[in-house]
């Protein structure tokens, strides 16, 4: 958190500005409570008295140096912190660590003094006498110690400050109290000027989360954080356009891997959006599982490096990655984390494929005798892995050939040897580890076995086939398991990168995050640790490049005002490594090609070349001793040169490449592309083609080399982690081993250099084209100087907080941001006031816009409108015509049937009164018979009625028959809508019914029809016959004929009607059947029948009634032909001639 500025710091700052101590020795007695004095040491101040944090320059580079190309300078970026206090810094040239000065003994009272156990101690002095002073500690014990010792403390309002530049008396104890009294706290971590100290808790702390990254994203919270660092990083590589990397260095266990992830997290947080950062955050479990184990000082140690390149798009959001790595296959107290989380978590199915077996059966896994972790489920880790190659698009098979080769390595290790002979040769053992290995790898077992037993060995054009010894053979298993494993490792970094790749657009912006091995120093180290020391050399020497070489010089350079300050350079010790021909790394790479090479000649060779290096001490037998930047570590040559040595023969790779399965092939060639190198006169020895293989070393340099060089194209920010004790328990803090990292990380001269120098620096071009928009027009056409020194002016900047140099201007911290303030309210107002016109403009072109497009929608509508109401009249007449047409198509049909039942009532009416006159007058000329006759008329007029009213009766009869019939048949056709299996049959049925029906009807209608038309011609010829013959005839004759006429029509009618009367109701009980059964059928009536068969004796029972029917029908109507026949006499032949021709005739 940031810190309230004391009074003390404000009386400080309000100090005159060319306020200075002088060189010269003072002595100014300090008064004490004996009387005593004490005398002043001298104090010396630079001539400004303060400090800087950022660094820029150029460094003449050698032709071994990873910087060899040109790096781009950090001194380019301008620091975001502006809210840092400028303090004067008291400075003594006696002490490399301390303050101390007389001065401060006169003004406080509080110091620190060191106890023999090494630690510092807070006391108050009680009395000074002479050089010795008297000392209470806080637990009441007092001590008596020299005056020069002690080192004096600060306030106690400055403790627990979030910036060490913020501290008044800047020395080791006061640094260490600083960091201990912030960790006591949680607040692990803490502002060394541009550096982040970070302490490892070693447990869970409330300083992360979204609620977290969303505060350091809006800058609400400016306390030390690696999400300040990685917020940083992007803001600069956003404003700057220049590429940026997070360093994260420290020993063993101080938690680099987890701050890497930590950074990873935010960086995913402010440019995720494209779905690809859950998959760079998802390579985490990939590479810990594949590349880090377990250890004596760490539970997850990081066995490689790793630099993950993050690419952002124009908008800041994360477009790809790509991730380089720098292994170094070492086991350590334990394997590979993946080896145990395999055998943990595999699925029945898997272990049964690749016939795995527990941990505790493996040769490679139990040489530690650790197989779990404390707080760690292998299982549920192994599944975390499995999850992640899905996220990164490693397919299901691939992923079953990767564990494929992970069980190979394993069972490898358990190949044994059985010697053959007297010679010590050997060959495996055909057991259950030998065909496992074949099986997994696809392989030829009589090859694996050649492969781990003989050696092709070509010399000149012959090849000599060599059996192997026992160490020999193992050392080949060995190799090959290793090698194996490193290509494997080396492939799931490519799918990975592959994966990461996609759809990734190469802007030129990019943040690495480098998290690499950390310092090492064991009892007994060997090359490992060698590698991994060099490799921390070369990152410490980057880091004093960037942080002091780089700043100082260019202070020079530039022709600023500037005291030189003092660091501890590694420059000597990365010579002992990297010199040629006589550095350590040529001189193991010489010894390994002597085939009689031994670890014994290779540490004389090394004490032979390398004593008079102060760097370099040579110890007895094969140890030897390196003064590195962390300290002195003792090195023993054993193994040196099978380590150095690329042990897997071609005989190996040749076996790879005669593999069934994808991955080993794979593996074959990449070996053969990475491992020749061209042939070197007296290098090519008899070792063939084995012999020009780079060696391990050389190509764990190559490595480096290009690991720095990636490095020095970026703006570096560090971060330095800090491990508090050895045990990695939470709360416990060990000074001696604290100071230890704090001395090797170089932490109190950066903040020296911070306090002292100018952090930000800015070119004139590039500082008058950024402010000079704040001056006038006039003053802003200027040369760059003369415009930079004009808005120095013009902002009231003071003399003392900036210094201009030949090529560029540097300002104190938070100076810049001053600038960086006024720029962005200026640009603030001047969008506002944009923003405000634009508006008005926009404004009013949308009101003629939507003017313009009232009118063109008034006219389209107009013209819709027209079209549509044309449309309609359109169709309104076209209704119109079709309305006339039908309504007077109706009117016809109406007036049709109007005419035509005029013309019958008119011919009914007519025939009436025909018939009533045609009674008359045979009524008048009949004379004598006048009664008789009228008697016989209206006989005939009433029977004539009688007819008609039953004719009509069962017309109506038949038709509201025919209306129940028509009733039935549709109910009929719904029954059989609804059972649809029945359909066809009902159908057919329904058909015939009908036709049937109206066959009788038509038949029966027929019938009546010809019986009226007779029965009314019979009778009218017989009323016209009688009125004209009735003077002809005898009395007798004429009552015969109408007694007959009479009798045959009442027999016509009555059988007439009972034919109608059975028509009626057969076809009512066929109906009422008929809906019962369907009644029946769909379920609305229960009754115990068969509605199918019912149905089919109903339809045989129709047709029996139909043939009788019909049958009587026939008779009828022949009987009725007859009687008529027989009515007519001897007057059939003679044409008949309609009654009312007859009466026409009689009239005329």
């Amino acid at each position: 958190m940031s810190q309230k500025v004391t009074p003390f710091v404000q009386s400080l700052k309000s100090m005159p500005a060319d306020y200075r101590f002088l060189g010269s020795p003072i002595s100014d007695p300090l008064e004490t409570s004996s009387g005593s004095s004490v005398c002043v040491t001298d104090l010396l101040i630079p001539r400004n008295g303060y400090l800087k944090n950022g660094v820029s320059g150029t460094e003449n580079a050698n032709e071994d140096s990873p910087y060899s190309v040109q790096s781009v300078s950090i001194g380019e970026r301008s620091s975001i912190d502006d809210g840092d206090p400028v303090v004067p810094l008291p400075q003594s040239n006696d002490r490399r660590w301390s303050d101390t000065s007389a001065y401060a003994r006169k003004k406080v009272l509080q110091f620190w003094v060191q106890l023999p156990n090494g630690n510092w101690e807070l006391g108050k002095v009680l009395s000074t006498s002479g050089e010795e002073s008297v000392i209470k500690l806080p637990e009441g014990k007092v001590l008596k110690v020299i005056s020069e010792t002690l080192v004096p403390a600060n306030p106690d309002i400055l403790d627990g400050v979030d910036d060490l530049m913020q501290l008044s008396y800047l020395n080791e104890p006061a640094v260490l109290y600083n960091l201990e009294y912030r960790y006591n706290q949680d607040m692990i971590y803490t502002k060394a000027g541009p550096v982040l100290v970070a302490v490892n808790p070693f447990k869970e702390v409330p300083l992360y989360g979204s609620r977290n990254i969303e505060a350091y994203k809006n800058r609400s919270n400016g306390s030390p954080h690696v999400y300040a660092i990685a917020d940083t990083a992007i803001r600069e590589m956003i404003r700057d356009e220049v590429n940026q990397s997070i360093i994260i260095s420290g020993e063993s266990g101080a938690g680099k891997t987890e701050t890497a992830k930590i950074a990873m997290q935010y960086l995913a947080a402010l440019g995720g959006g494209s779905g690809i950062e859950y998959e760079i955050l998802k390579t985490n479990p990939i590479l810990e599982a594949f590349g880090n184990a377990k250890t004596l000082r760490n539970d997850n140690s990081s066995r490689f490096g790793k630099l993950i390149e993050i690419h952002f798009s124009e908008t800041g959001k994360i477009s790809g990655a790509k991730i380089q790595t720098l292994v170094q296959c070492a086991e350590g107290e334990r394997s590979y984390h993946i080896f145990y989380q395999l055998c943990a978590g595999a699925s029945p199915t898997l272990r049964e494929k690749l016939n795995l077996r527990s941990a505790k059966e493996y040769k490679y896994l139990i040489q530690s005798n650790c197989y779990s972790i404390n707080g760690v489920d292998d299982a549920e880790l192994f599944n975390a892995v499995k999850e992640a190659l899905d996220i990164v698009h490693v397919s299901k098979e691939d992923q079953e050939s990767v564990f494929a080769m992970l069980a190979a390595v394993l069972w490898l290790g358990n190949v044994s040897f059985n010697i053959i002979d007297n010679e010590n040769h050997v060959e495996p053992e055909p057991d259950e580890s030998l065909s496992t290995v074949a099986k997994l790898m696809g392989c030829n077992i009589n090859e694996l076995k050649l492969a781990l037993s003989k050696r092709n060995m070509r010399v000149g054009n012959d090849t000599i086939v060599q059996k192997l010894t026992l160490s020999q053979a193992i050392d080949a298993r060995d190799a090959l398991a290793k090698s194996i494993y490193a290509c494997l490792f080396d492939w799931l970094v490519k799918q990975i990168n592959k994966s990461l790749a996609v759809g990734k657009r190469r802007t030129g912006r990019s943040i690495s995050i480098l998290d690499i091995y950390g310092f090492e120093s064991f009892n007994k180290n060997s090359f490992e640790q060698f590698c991994i020391n060099y490799a921390n050399e070369r990152l410490q020497q980057h880091f004093n490049r960037h942080l002091f070489k780089l700043e100082q010089e260019e202070y020079i350079q530039d022709g600023i005002d500037w005291t030189r300050v003092d660091f501890e350079d590694n420059q000597n010790c990365l010579g002992l490594f990297e010199k040629k021909p006589l550095g350590l790394l040529s001189l193991l790479d010489e010894e390994s090609t002597f085939p009689n090479g031994t670890d014994l000649t290779l540490a004389n060779k090394l004490k032979q070349h390398l004593n008079a290096n102060s760097c370099f001490r040579g110890d007895r037998g094969k140890a030897f001793t390196v003064a590195h930047y962390a300290g002195e570590v003792t090195y023993e040559t054993t193994g040196f040169l099978e380590k150095n040595r690329d042990l897997l023969h071609s005989d190996s790779i040749q076996l790879l490449s005669s593999c069934s399965s994808h991955l080993p092939q794979a593996f074959a060639s990449s070996m053969l592309i990475h491992s020749e190198k061209p042939i070197v006169g007296p290098l090519y020895k008899a070792g063939g083609a084995d012999s020009q293989r780079l060696s391990v070393a050389t190509k764990f340099k190559g490595q480096l080399f290009q690991l720095m060089q990636r490095l020095g194209n970026t703006t570096p920010h560090f971060i330095r982690c800090i491990k508090p004790n050895n045990v990695q328990s939470p709360g416990l803090y060990e000074q001696g081993l604290v100071l230890q990292q704090l001395r090797c990380c170089g932490v109190l001269e950066v903040v020296r250099i911070s306090r002292s120098g100018f952090p930000t620096r800015m070119s004139h071009q590039k500082f008058a084209q950024r402010y000079g928009f704040l001056l006038l027009e006039s003053i802003a056409a200027k040369d760059p100087l003369s415009v930079s020194v004009a808005i120095l002016h013009q902002f009231n900047i003071l003399p003392e907080m900036y210094q201009v140099g030949y090529t560029k201007l540097f300002f104190r911290t938070g100076q810049i941001g001053v600038l960086e303030d006024t720029r962005n309210r200026t640009l603030h107002g001047i969008l506002r006031l944009q923003s405000c016109f634009r508006g008005h403009q926009a404004r009013c072109r949308l009101k003629d816009l939507k003017g313009g497009i009232t009118v063109l929608q008034s006219f389209v509508r107009g013209e819709k409108i027209r079209k549509d109401y044309a449309e309609l009249l359109r169709r309104h007449r076209a209704c119109t015509d079709i309305q006339s047409h039908v309504k007077r198509r109706i009117a016809k049909r109406q007036y049709k049937a109007k005419v035509d039942a005029s013309i019958v009532l008119q011919s009914a009416i007519r025939g009436e009164l025909v018939r009533r006159c045609a009674g008359d007058i045979g009524w008048l000329k009949s004379g004598g018979f006048k009664g008789n006759e009228s008697k016989e008329v209206l006989v005939k007029a009433s029977v004539l009625s009688e007819l008609q009213r039953r004719v009509l009766k069962s017309e109506a009869a038949l038709r509201e028959k025919e209306e129940e019939n028509d009733i039935l048949r549709q109910r009929l056709q719904q029954y059989d809508n609804r059972w649809s299996e029945y359909e066809t049959k009902m159908k057919s049925m329904e058909e015939i019914w009908q036709k049937q029906m109206r066959s009788l009807q038509s038949s029966l209608s027929i019938a009546k029809k010809s019986l009226e038309v007779e029965d009314s011609a019979r009778n009218s010829d017989a009323s016209v016959n009688a009125f004209s013959d009735a003077t002809d005839l005898s009395g007798s004759g004429d009552f015969r004929t109408h007694g007959r006429t009479r009798s045959v029509g009442v027999v016509g009618l009555s059988v007439i009607s009972r034919l109608a009367e059975e028509f009626g109701q057969r076809a009512q009980v066929f109906g009422d059947d008929t809906k019962f059964l369907m009644e029946v059928k769909s379920g609305q009536v229960e009754a115990n029948l068969n509605p199918e068969r019912e149905l089919r004796r109903l339809k045989q029972m129709f047709e029996t009634w139909k043939k009788d029917y019909g049958g009587r029908l026939k008779e009828t109507k022949l009987i009725l032909s007859k009687l008529g026949s027989e009515e007519t006499g001897g007057s059939v032949e003679k044409p008949k001639m309609k009654w009312w021709g007859r009466l026409r005739s009689t009239r005329y």
